[in-house]
C-alpha cells in the first residue's frame, strides 16, 4: 500500500537536477522545457546561491539565482544567472549578466528577430505563434565588476500577447544568444508604469 502510495505521489510531483541543484516543481511538459533550458543556457562554473519563493502578479513562482564560482552570498548588482520559473515549471523568465558579454557584434534586428523566435519555439511555445511585434532596438544592462562599471548591451525584440495583452521580450546579446527573456508583463496604461514584479532586476530588488 505504501509503494502504491508512493508511486501516485510521483506520477503528480517530480524534481530536476541541475549543476548540482534540485528545484521542486509539478511534473508535466513546463519540466521538460526548464531541464532542456537549463541544460543549453546556464553557464558552466556557476553556482546557486539563492532560492526564494515569490509571486508574479499574484501567482507562485520561485526565484533562483546562480553566482560564477564556488556558493557564496549573494552579489547584487555583480554578475549573475537568474530565473524566474512558475509553479507548473513554466518559465517565466532568465536573466544572464556577465562582463564577457560586453564584447562582440551586436545582432542586426532581423537576426535578432529570427533568434528570439527560435527561442520562443523551443521554451514558450504557445508564444511563438501568438505575438504582435512591437518594436526592435538596442537595450544596456549594467553590472558592477572589480569596482567598475560594465555595460552589457543587447538588441531588444518586444512583443505582445493579443489574447491577453502582455508584454513579452527576447534580448539578444553580442553572441548572438538570448542573455535576457520576460514573459506575461502586465503593463498599467495610466499612469504608464509596469504591474508586473522585476524579479530578474537587481535595482527593483535592492529597493526591496
Amino acid at each position: 500500500m505504501k509503494k502504491l502510495i508512493l508511486g501516485i505521489a510521483l506520477s503528480f510531483c517530480a524534481s530536476f537536477v541541475f549543476a548540482g541543484n534540485v528545484v521542486n516543481i509539478t511534473s508535466g511538459k513546463g519540466e521538460n522545457t526548464m531541464q532542456t533550458f537549463i541544460t543549453a543556457y546556464l553557464p558552466q562554473g556557476y553556482s546557486k546561491v539563492s532560492r526564494r519563493s515569490v509571486k508574479v502578479d499574484d501567482e507562485p513562482a520561485v526565484l533562483i539565482r546562480y553566482q560564477p564560482g564556488e556558493k557564496e552570498s549573494v552579489q547584487y548588482g555583480g554578475t549573475h544567472f537568474s530565473t524566474v520559473i512558475a509553479e507548473n515549471g513554466q518559465l517565466k523568465g532568465f536573466c544572464w549578466l556577465s562582463p564577457q558579454l560586453a564584447t562582440g557584434q551586436l545582432p542586426g534586428k532581423e537576426e535578432a528577430r529570427d533568434i528570439a523566435q527560435e527561442f520562443l519555439k523551443k521554451y514558450a511555445s504557445d508564444l511563438s505563434h501568438n505575438k504582435e511585434l512591437h518594436w526592435i532596438r538596442p537595450h544596456d544592462e549594467t553590472i558592477t565588476v572589480a569596482g567598475k562599471d560594465v555595460t552589457i548591451t543587447g538588441m531588444k525584440v518586444k512583443m505582445r500577447n493579443p489574447q491577453d495583452g502582455r508584454w513579452f521580450w527576447v534580448i539578444v546579446g553580442k553572441q548572438q544568444r538570448p542573455i535576457i527573456f520576460e514573459r506575461d508583463i502586465v503593463w498599467i496604461s495610466f499612469p504608464g508604469k509596469r504591474q508586473t514584479e522585476k524579479w530578474l532586476d537587481d535595482r527593483w530588488l535592492l529597493e526591496r
